[in-house]
């Protein structure tokens, strides 16, 4: 079957959709994007992804390209366009078209792509038996709240994780774990408090993190957002990260330290599975 593809208001097919070179996302990296995901049809924590997609257009001043509920709409008919019960939504915004500048020309036109991927969410290897996750100095901008496209520093960062042996990389600076490259980190302390670092312009407000911590609040499990030092990880009861695409991650093993026994423990067990469930009940689109 053709993927189709959301560009600029019409559903093409993937070899039809077509941006021009002189875009400011190709060009500079002036774009913004956000991922959904879709877990047996249920399109999750989106009220939230569109939030932020809407925040991250307006930090760069780039007007949205439609109102969100016409955003959602537009999703819901790609997924089903595309036949998709697992996968992603992915929502990208360029500032628009025009002669190379580092001064955006007014009124610009934002460009505006959308298309699905379809993969398979829950019960992975991963979510089953946790990751190794390396460490590296945080390479990125001061504005890692954006969720901009300059994704450059986190491609790097995974690649050299990956050559090294790792699943995934952990960033830190001044001593302390920034997130992961692609996901939110947390630790369980031996006292059993839930910890992960406040939003900030140092991190991504992460939607999936949002969603955890609500439901581990609503379950009254102790919770602290503030910075922790790579020493406090490496020494942690648990440790585990979270994003869209990952769902809740174990991560067994961090740069040269075990984590607790190196098996993924039951805290992130249990939100897992109260996450999944949560998944499970949002809107169902196909």
């Amino acid at each position: 079957m053709t993927r189709h593809i959301f560009l600029n208001g019409s559903y093409v097919p993937e070899d039809q959709a077509k941006i021009s070179v002189m875009d400011r996302g190709f060009l500079f990296g002036d774009a913004i994007y956000e991922v959904t995901a879709l877990v047996d049809g249920h399109l999750i924590d989106n009220g939230l992804h569109l939030a932020r997609f809407a925040r991250s257009l307006a930090e760069l001043g780039i007007p949205l390209p439609m109102p969100l509920e016409n955003v959602r709409e537009m999703q819901i008919e790609l997924i089903r366009r595309n036949q998709m019960t697992d996968g992603t939504v992915y929502l990208q915004v360029s500032r628009g078209e025009a002669e190379r500048n580092f001064h955006p020309a007014a009124g610009l036109s934002p460009t505006f792509v959308a298309f699905t991927q379809p993969a398979k969410l829950y019960d992975t290897p991963a979510q089953r038996d946790g990751i190794a996750v390396a460490l590296m100095s945080d390479p990125r901008w001061e504005r890692r709240d954006i969720k901009t496209v300059m994704l450059l520093g986190q491609v790097i960062a995974k690649v050299a994780a990956r050559t090294d042996g790792f699943s995934d990389v952990w960033l830190h600076e001044d001593g302390c774990i920034t997130e992961g490259a692609s996901s939110t980190a947390f630790i369980l302390t031996k006292s059993g408090t839930i910890v992960t670092r406040q939003n900030s312009h140092a991190i991504l407000p992460g939607c999936t993190r949002r969603a955890v911590l609500d439901l581990a609040e609503q379950r009254g499990l102790a919770i602290e957002e503030r910075p922790f030092t790579i020493a406090e990880a490496q020494n942690a009861a648990e440790a585990f990260l979270t994003s869209a695409s990952s769902l809740v991650i174990p991560v067994v093993k961090l740069g040269d330290s075990v984590i607790g026994d190196g098996q993924p423990g039951p805290v992130t067990r249990h939100l897992q599975e109260i996450y999944l469930a949560a998944a499970r009940a949002c809107e169902k689109v196909i």
